[in-house]
């Protein structure tokens, strides 16, 4: 190396994958893939859920076989994750739009595919798509089954607009083989 080499711009190395601390389920990114329930899956998305300064959840959109779910971490006295996909929120049987419009909450109970959930949480925040500001407020409604492993979730995105999801609860250990995407 000559004198003058010292002084030349050092290339920037393109950011390297730390298999140890990297390919974790809390570390996936975008275009990372997972194998969850017998199925490889991608991550096609990344969003944040604001529901306080110091109180998020973090969610990724997985797809696999043309279906889209949604994985989410929440950490309050420990972590958290669940497993879920839209649905329709007709396929309730209790007219919970209306309810919510008429008495500004929803119903303490709801059925779902022959379940009954009860109300469990009232959470309202921001919606961060991408995990970026400024986000989109919301308010959402969660309700359990008798054996709290399954839920149901309704949100509202202003003053007519109702989305819900169904899922379950799962456990860290049940994804393997993360590993980073092509992308």
């Amino acid at each position: 190396m000559g004198f003058f080499d010292r002084f030349k711009k050092k290339k920037e190395e393109p950011a390297q994958i730390d298999p140890l601390h990297d390919l974790r389920l809390d570390k996936m990114k975008v275009g990372y893939l997972v194998d969850y329930s017998a199925k490889t899956w991608e991550v096609v998305g990344f969003n944040l859920y604001e529901f306080g300064p110091r109180d998020t959840a973090e969610e990724w959109s997985l797809r696999a076989d043309g279906a889209l779910c949604f994985l989410e971490r929440y950490e309050d006295d420990e972590v958290e994750w669940s497993f879920c996909k839209k649905i329709r929120i007709a396929a309730i049987e209790e007219n919970v739009t209306k309810h919510i419009q008429q008495f500004d909450e929803p119903p303490r109970k709801i059925t779902y595919q022959g379940t009954t959930f009860t109300l469990d949480e009232e959470d309202g925040g921001r919606y961060l798509e991408g995990g970026r500001p400024p986000g989109q407020e919301f308010l959402a409604w969660t309700f359990i089954d008798d054996e709290e492993e399954q839920f149901v979730t309704i949100e509202q995105w202003g003053e007519n607009d109702f989305e819900a999801a169904a899922g379950f609860y799962v456990e860290e250990y049940e994804f393997t083989n993360i590993l980073p995407g092509v992308r």
